[in-house]
């Protein structure tokens, strides 16, 4: 979860407002939209009465908001195939679940709002940008670089990982215009649940794709860059002797 929620974000409790929750607990908007309860202009009422009025089970619905309650902590014996395992279950499949909500937010708040004079124009294509940019990346670290370093990595790792780190300077430069598409995600006074629900979901997609990256460029790629390099300083070829 977003570092900031995690800190401040209490239990889930059922009495407390849906439209407060689909704020507060990024993800919990598709959720609700599955579930066909209303967080925006029915979002005055309780969790526990809006699941009520729609005969559905609290205990089920709480259980599956509990899931998006995620935390960052890496694995503490930090293996590279444990770290690639963590990274691959709460970023790649985070990612992939949170920017098609994502997507559809800010088209919805761009049509209705779209006289607002702080609507973020052209924030859903710029998501549906990062969107395809991300999949494509994910794409290439779980069916090559993924792979080849759970093997141990070998002397030519660092092309690939060279790669990688490019690209996820792209992605820094795609939060920078998200960021200022939204004013650092900071929803305009009198902003409806849906806008605001939207903003907290992109704090929570740049809090963890900034976390993503650390991982991966500070973390999971130096070993094995460092390893790589020695091999290759030992080889003939190398003109470093």
């Amino acid at each position: 979860m977003n570092a900031r929620l995690q800190e401040t974000q209490p239990a889930l409790n059922p009495e407390q407002a849906i439209g407060q929750i689909a704020v507060q607990l990024p993800g919990a908007t598709a959720v609700f939209r599955r579930l066909k309860l209303d967080f925006c202009c029915g979002g005055n009422i309780s969790l526990r009465e809006a699941v009520t009025q729609k005969s559905l089970d609290l205990d089920a619905v709480l259980a599956e908001l509990a899931t998006l309650q995620r935390s960052d902590e890496a694995p503490a014996s930090g293996s590279p195939s444990e770290l690639i395992d963590h990274i691959l279950e709460r970023y790649h499949a985070v990612h992939r679940a949170q920017l098609p909500e994502l997507i559809r937010m800010a088209r919805r708040v761009e049509a209705v709002h779209r006289d607002h004079p702080e609507v973020p124009a052209g924030l859903a294509d710029t998501l549906e940008a990062m969107h395809d940019e991300l999949l494509s990346h994910m794409h290439k670290e779980e069916a090559i670089l993924f792979p080849m370093l759970k093997a141990g990595g070998n002397p030519f790792v660092g092309q690939p990982i060279g790669m990688m780190r490019a690209e996820h300077t792209d992605h820094g430069a795609a939060l920078d215009r998200l960021n200022a598409l939204t004013h650092d995600a900071t929803p305009p006074q009198g902003a409806c649940n849906t806008w605001r629900a939207l903003y907290a979901g992109i704090a929570q997609l740049n809090d963890d794709l900034i976390n993503h990256i650390h991982l991966e460029n500070n973390v999971l790629f130096p070993p094995f860059e460092s390893s790589a390099g020695a091999q290759t300083c030992g080889t003939s070829a190398c003109g470093c002797h």
